[in-house]
């Protein structure tokens, strides 16, 4: 099994430069539900003093009018000296004035004068202004006189209107607001406590086991501990711990079958040497045979040579697919026509068997790697050859048609063959390895190694068409280079 995968440098600069609180889950809800506690007791606070507000000014409002009352029974409909006093000494008043039928009297004159007050009129508030009114006393000038107006509830009249000092109601507000606040943050805190307690109970510690369980899994996969325990929770929760569960195994499964394939690799690697090795004794000893003059011998040379070709060409494939990854494309660009000529002389098309056709001019250009280009014209070249000597009516001969084609900032070049076609047994495991080979005998890791190298260069290899008239595939190549100049085919064909 592979050792556990150490954290990168890129891991560790980010781990310091984060900031270090609050790193976790838990500690973050905690910061959250304190945060969202604050607000809502920020949002209780105006309300609740605004309507203190109004319940204290309503009460110095109904003692006016009881004073109110009180004078009515006076001649002179004015409130005593000693009930002025009183209702001064409880309640603040320095005028009370009553409107009734159109008419205002002053029953509680000012015994001297006073700023002039800013008005509350209680009869018409909006929520606004209701809402700002505790602040606005709060952040008045020493010394304010307020006007309260509100309509009468003991006596018939169109509103009761007193004028006191603010100060009074100023200190109450304070006290108020600071007996209010303890309670919030009281209730606040409580209500905090309990909400981040659950919410640790049934969401964060979870969260923190699936963790746990991700990281000792990461730490050692053998380790069955490392597993995790799936609750019987029917939520998202648990539909996580199920998921996980199911993730391990299968990445377990993984594990096993990559640390089977590693030795499978090493076997296989040992196997080819000493392949290679049987197979060059065995090329020796049919060049002696050959040698021999003998016309039986020459007549199964060839067939012990074909013979000798598909093992090299198959220990070459398999041990080209055991790669781990292929390498990255260094992508040039090159002449065409040259790399398609190349290929097929390494693929074995000849003109008197399987030939090569093209409407690709000599100065046609690709973007692509060259070797890993060559290897995936070589792999199409060749299925084409020998799907088409397979054929038992074309006696050997058929032709290999390729154009290229310049599609939205793409390279196709379009392969087409006369063969017999693709088995329909084929078709749909066609480029996965080991299983897509279209002949007997054939591994099905060209057409495989040959999807895996385009895409490497950011295109794709597909099957367009088969059938009994022949097989069309598409291997698209990213990038669009302009043909080379003239100058640079005379100096090539001069070379040559």
């Amino acid at each position: 099994m592979a050792d556990p995968v150490s954290p990168s440098e890129n891991e560790i600069a980010l781990t310091r430069k984060r900031f270090p609180w609050p790193g976790g889950l838990s500690a973050r809800l905690l910061l959250f539900t304190a945060i969202v506690v604050t607000f809502g007791g920020l949002l209780v606070l105006p309300p609740t003093l605004a309507a203190y507000e109004e319940s204290w000014l309503l009460d110095r409002v109904r003692s006016g009018e009881l004073a109110s009352t009180i004078a009515e029974s006076d001649p002179n409909l004015r409130v005593s000296d000693a009930v002025a006093n009183q209702m001064f000494d409880q309640a603040g008043a320095v005028t009370v004035a009553v409107q009734a039928e159109g008419a205002r009297r002053l029953v509680l004159p000012p015994k001297q004068p006073f700023k002039t007050p800013y008005l509350v009129d209680l009869r018409r508030q909006n929520p606004g202004s209701w809402l700002a009114a505790p602040f606005f006393t709060l952040t008045s000038p020493p010394g304010s006189m307020v006007r309260v107006m509100a309509e009468p509830r003991f006596r018939k009249a169109e509103f009761v209107e007193v004028v006191l000092p603010d100060a009074p109601l100023k200190a109450q507000l304070i006290s108020y607001f600071w007996k209010l606040t303890g309670v919030t943050v009281f209730v606040a805190s409580l209500a905090g406590l309990f909400v981040y307690a659950f919410l640790n109970i049934f969401l964060v510690r979870p969260m923190q086991r699936i963790t746990r369980a991700m990281e000792a899994f990461r730490g050692d996969p053998d380790d069955p501990a490392a597993r995790i325990a799936v609750s019987k929770r029917r939520d998202e929760i648990g539909r996580a711990e199920a998921e996980l569960d199911r993730m391990q195994a299968d990445l377990l499964a993984a594990l096993s079958s990559k640390a089977r394939l590693a030795a499978l690799g090493e076997a296989v690697a040992k196997i080819n040497h000493d392949l290679r090795n049987m197979l060059t004794s065995a090329q020796m000893a049919s060049d002696r045979l050959a040698a021999l003059g003998d016309p039986k011998v020459a007549q199964a040379l060839p067939r012990l040579e074909r013979a000798l070709d598909r093992a090299i060409t198959l220990a070459s494939d398999v041990m080209a697919y055991g790669k781990s990854k292929e390498p990255e494309p260094v992508t040039r660009v090159i002449p065409l026509r040259p790399a398609l000529d190349m290929a097929a002389e390494d693929a074995g098309l000849t003109a008197q068997g399987v030939v090569l056709q093209t409407v690709i001019g000599p100065r046609e250009q690709i973007l692509a790697d060259p070797d890993q280009l060559h290897r995936i014209l070589t792999n199409l070249l060749r299925n084409a050859r020998e799907a088409i000597e397979g054929a038992p009516d074309r006696g050997g001969k058929g032709k290999v048609f390729v154009e290229l084609r310049r599609v939205e900032g793409l390279s196709v070049l379009r392969l087409s063959d006369d063969g017999p076609g693709v088995p329909e047994r084929a078709r749909t495991n066609l480029f996965q390895p080991f299983v897509g080979s279209a002949r007997r005998g054939g591994t099905g890791l060209g057409l495989a190694i040959a999807r895996e190298l385009a895409q490497g260069h950011g295109g794709d290899l597909t099957l367009v068409e088969t059938g009994p008239g022949g097989s069309v595939f598409d291997l698209t190549l990213a990038g669009v280079p302009e043909p080379s100049p003239e100058s640079d085919d005379r100096a090539d064909a001069s070379a040559h």
